[in-house]
């Protein structure tokens, strides 16, 4: 028969030697592994960095700036016109020589957001979430000879 230590014994040294594999397993290749990963992750990690940094700060979505726009500029700007200031459209040649900043979604949003001349500031009123989306829709539609 075995004594209680001697049945203890091998789940002890068992255990201990779980332990020293678990921790060579884990620790020593783990650095290795690490490396590798890190010298082949390392170029798809930047390139995808500089990929979201390249994109427009601005990515609105057209089809809901075009419901903002419904809404909020058609009155004044139907089909892209202006009846206020009839040579102040939002044709392209227009933007090009009116709007502040160039032709750009920045710049009407930087217009729409703050107003000017007779064009009241939507700042405030519109969330920036719907000015981004209307500037896409403007600019968009520019581009496209509305």
């Amino acid at each position: 028969r075995r004594s209680r230590a001697s049945v203890n014994l091998p789940r002890v040294t068992s255990a201990m030697f779980s332990v020293a594999v678990a921790s060579f397993a884990f620790n020593a290749p783990l650095s290795k592994l690490h490396m590798d990963l890190t010298s082949k992750v390392a170029p798809i990690v930047a390139a995808g960095v500089l990929a979201a940094s390249a994109m427009p700060a601005f990515a609105g979505d057209a089809g809901a700036g075009e419901q903002v726009f419904s809404g909020n500029c058609a009155a004044c700007h139907a089909g892209g016109m202006n009846v206020i200031m009839p040579e102040k459209t939002l044709q392209l040649e227009a933007l090009e020589e009116y709007l502040d900043g160039g032709v750009s979604v920045q710049s009407v949003v930087y217009q729409v957001t703050n107003g000017k001349n007779a064009m009241p500031a939507f700042g405030g009123r519109l969330s920036d979430e719907d000015i981004d989306n209307v500037a896409t829709y403007v600019i968009n539609q520019a581009k496209g000879g509305w």
